[in-house]
């Protein structure tokens, strides 16, 4: 029998978002033989945009990260537990920015601002609920691309007790990208990582930054230049600090796209200590 093909179990829960009112899709997918091995604990890695995590067919832009078959058919991947956070569709852009955009795509809405909420709502809320479900309460990773590796980040490095490990993959990382110069704005500069990095000189921080794990990746092809900026500017921050990091450039045919990132997530996973 092929070794590649097993079963991996999926547990489906829906948590109240406290901004909201409405319940949200949370899935978990289990590593092999997880009830069978009770001593085991299992590191816990966290997707946004949950939709495009599975099955290309329920993702929201066409494309998915095919997890199950990337973790199947890459033994390197250590055995881990999968956590999807579903997006909230139209309003996405509304919960995954921290600023309000100057101009909506959709006239006398709102486009932007929860992403502070959004944060709470993980953190608060889905955190301590996985913690209960898997019983691990040793760091977790989180990852994302585009502007799922912005929040992976971002998370991170807010969060650097709770988060261990992150994979950001073709972000931007620069809010000035989205909202122009934001001058004495602090929301927006807490949210924007290229700004507060420098800033940031607290002990406790560097001491678990520099004990993380972390690899941002950024393709040099079409799509892609947008990032390069704040990916460069944050080596740089990184560097100074001595906040070992990887920084990953991939080739000049690599672009901002799904072809890609399904290629990188489970190379760099296979790569991480978990």
């Amino acid at each position: 029998m092929n070794q590649s093909y097993f079963y991996l179990k999926m547990k489906e829960h829906k948590l109240k978002v406290p901004y909201t009112g409405k319940e949200r899709r949370v899935r978990i997918l289990l590593p092999k033989d997880y009830e069978k091995d009770t001593d085991r604990s299992y590191p816990v890695v966290y997707f946004h945009d949950g939709q495009n995590v599975f099955n290309s067919k329920e993702s929201f832009i066409g494309h998915s990260w095919k997890i199950i078959p990337a973790i199947k058919r890459n033994p390197d991947i250590s055995r881990m537990i999968v956590v999807a956070i579903d997006n909230d569709g139209m309003g996405r852009m509304n919960e995954y920015a921290a600023w309000k955009f100057q101009e909506s795509p959709i006239p006398e809405q709102q486009f932007g601002g929860k992403g502070v909420e959004y944060a709470e709502f993980v953190m608060e809320v889905v955190k301590p609920f996985i913690k209960h479900k898997t019983g691990w309460f040793d760091g977790m990773m989180t990852t994302g691309c585009s502007m799922g590796a912005y929040h992976a980040l971002n998370f991170f490095l807010q969060h650097p007790d709770v988060f261990t490990k992150v994979i950001a993959l073709s972000g931007v990382y620069d809010a000035r990208f989205f909202v122009g110069d934001y001058y004495n704005d602090d929301a927006i500069y807490q949210n924007s990582p290229v700004d507060y990095i420098w800033n940031q000189n607290d002990g406790w921080f560097i001491d678990r930054y520099r004990q993380a794990e972390i690899v941002l990746c950024t393709g040099l092809g079409a799509w892609e230049q947008d990032g390069l900026p704040s990916f460069y500017k944050l080596k740089e921050a990184f560097d100074q600090k001595q906040i070992p990091a990887w920084f990953a450039e991939w080739g000049h045919d690599v672009a901002h796209d799904w072809e890609w990132w399904r290629k990188q997530m489970p190379y760099f996973l296979g790569n991480l200590y978990l």
